[in-house]
């Protein structure tokens, strides 16, 4: 797969909204952030719009994502914000401009139908913290989202007890140890069951999946686990890498399972690495992942470790 040129100073980063409404002043962070990193930055149009819930109508957000795309200056594009709608204009965009000026995307959550699209074009993108609520985030959440747009090597990596409330014997139990170096695809598993049997639906076979998720049911969570697993995407996979599972719901009558649980009886069967709690998703510790590009994954019993190669030493 192929991936855009990494960030040089000077470069020119454009925030755009293609979801949810975003003000000026939710952004000032992120401009400045990016200023500090030696880019500039642009605004598009969708910024300060609002139409209901989104960042100004269908057509006007999928006409500011399609200036950005075909911007021949602009190096990256920074989604303002997730919530919903990405996949509402998904399908009025034009990517050849993209194919001839090629960019980082960032973003995550709703943005993952963004992803899936550039991935399916044969391009990498970046699953990172949007600019709404950076600065609830953890600096790491800002600082490998510059590492990874400048082609810097780094690391996440976390204890396997990171969740008190699960025992040793049962998080071990749910685990499978291994190493593994192969292409990440995935984002949020909601955005990934709403694109199966689209164009647009994820080829995860030979790479290491990532999934997480914010504020379902604990039987969405298994209903959706069941739709991959019989169509096979859990099937041939490198790896799969469980980030926060954040909000989870339950009815008075309880589902009987926790993520956790869901998740592994999936994968159970299978032989590849599978590690739960990684610092990716709607979480405090948000950690930038380059999708569609080789990074590699250490399960031990005591720790876990994705490594993002950067530029080529």
């Amino acid at each position: 797969m192929k991936q855009p040129d990494f960030l040089l100073p000077g470069d020119l980063v454009a925030i755009i909204a293609t979801a949810r409404f975003v003000s000026y002043e939710d952004l000032d962070l992120a401009k400045t952030y990016l200023k500090n990193w030696g880019f500039r930055v642009v605004f598009g149009q969708s910024i300060g719009a609002k139409f209901h819930q989104l960042a100004g109508s269908d057509t006007a957000r999928a006409q500011d994502l399609q200036w950005a795309l075909d911007h021949p200056e602009v190096k990256a594009i920074w989604c303002a914000r997730g919530g919903y709608g990405t996949i509402r204009i998904l399908d009025e965009v034009n990517f050849e401009g993209f194919t001839k000026y090629p960019k980082w995307i960032i973003g995550y959550s709703d943005v993952t139908a963004l992803h899936a699209r550039i991935q399916h074009l044969g391009w990498a993108s970046l699953h990172g913290q949007m600019p709404l609520a950076l600065g609830e985030k953890s600096q790491a959440t800002s600082e490998t989202i510059k590492q990874a747009l400048t082609g810097e090597h780094y690391t996440i990596e976390w204890p396997l007890m990171a969740n008190a409330s699960i025992s040793h014997a049962n998080q071990n139990a749910m685990m499978r140890t291994g190493r593994v170096t192969a292409p990440v695809v995935g984002g949020n598993l909601s955005l990934i069951y709403s694109l199966q049997g689209s164009a647009d639906a994820l080829d995860a076979r030979g790479k290491i999946l990532f999934i997480e998720d914010l504020d379902e049911y604990l039987y969405h969570i298994d209903r959706m686990m069941y739709s991959l697993k019989r169509s096979g995407m859990l099937k041939g996979l490198a790896g799969l890498i469980v980030g926060g599972m954040t909000d989870m719901k339950d009815h008075e009558i309880p589902f009987g399972y926790d993520t956790r649980q869901i998740i592994w009886a999936a994968v159970a069967q299978e032989s590849y690495p599978v590690i739960f709690d990684a610092p990716i998703g709607h979480l405090s510790d948000n950690r930038a992942l380059p999708l569609g590009l080789p990074c590699s994954l250490t399960v031990t019993p005591e720790q876990a470790k994705i490594e993002v190669h950067g530029k080529a030493q």
